[in-house]
């Protein structure tokens, strides 16, 4: 019963995020939640970085939040924000370039999808972020379901043992096909564009969960956090998303030109 109420309750929240946040507000809330997210991604990679933590953290939302301005990323900054970040870590901090390399991918992981996310919606309305939301969730669900009903074959037993090989084309099909039907309200595309689109968003949004899972069994964790009852945290609801969101943005970039 926890899952189901903070499950409707955090659906709702996010609803309501999407349709009536104004621009500066949503991107700002991008942003606060890349920062948790990260968090979240260095308590598995990087547990014993303590306060450090928290500094990484700000980087990532800064990094959303100018993802989310549909302007030219400050190049420079990133760039110097990278050498700076490694030269401390490495030469002061006395730490291996794989510790240091590990915590540097989480704006790249974290922060720039959310931005993407929110320059989405900037781009083409909540239409679109709807539809995104909808194709991975449609395609979880069947996942779920079509996993338990005629899941034979592990999809990646190191990884997720419960994940199967049918549940996985069950998730593909139905989230193609949700994408194909209601994808005409935002693209201009043909339906087998849109099926096209549908299939590689919700096989990222696969890759992505499978990505996190790795992440928890290589740390022998089993959730993120606790922050949200029966739901684990923040990385556990976004772990798709992150690794979809890039591919869906292209799209929009393409079909607004």
């Amino acid at each position: 019963m926890t899952r189901v109420i903070s499950g409707v309750v955090l659906a709702a929240a996010a609803l309501a995020a999407i349709l009536f946040l104004p621009v500066f507000w949503l991107r700002l809330l991008a942003a606060a939640v890349a920062a948790v997210a990260a968090d979240e991604y260095l308590a598995i990679t990087a547990p014993d970085r303590g306060p450090m933590r928290r500094v990484l953290g700000l980087a990532v939302a800064w990094v959303c939040w100018e993802a989310s301005a549909m302007a030219l990323p400050n190049w420079f900054a990133i760039v110097a924000f990278v050498i700076g970040w490694l030269a401390v870590a490495v030469l002061w901090g006395n730490r291996t370039i794989q510790s240091a390399a590990a915590e540097l991918v989480a704006p790249v992981y974290i922060g720039i999808p959310l931005g993407m996310l929110a320059a989405g919606q900037q781009l083409s309305g909540w239409q679109a972020t709807l539809l995104l939301l909808g194709t991975v969730v449609v395609s979880d669900s069947a996942q779920y379901y079509t996993g338990r009903a005629f899941g034979r074959r592990p999809l990646a037993p190191a990884i997720s043992p419960k994940k199967t090989i049918e549940g996985a084309i069950g998730g593909v099909a139905f989230g193609t096909l949700f994408m194909t039907v209601a994808g005409s309200y935002v693209f201009p595309f043909s339906a087998p564009a849109r099926a096209a689109l549908g299939a590689v968003i919700v096989t990222l949004g696969i890759l992505g969960d499978l990505f996190e899972s790795r992440l928890k069994r290589a740390a022998g964790m089993k959730d993120s956090s606790q922050l949200i009852p029966g739901h684990g945290g923040v990385l556990d609801r976004i772990d798709a998303l992150l690794f979809a969101i890039p591919a869906f943005y292209y799209m929009l970039l393409r079909s607004a030109v």
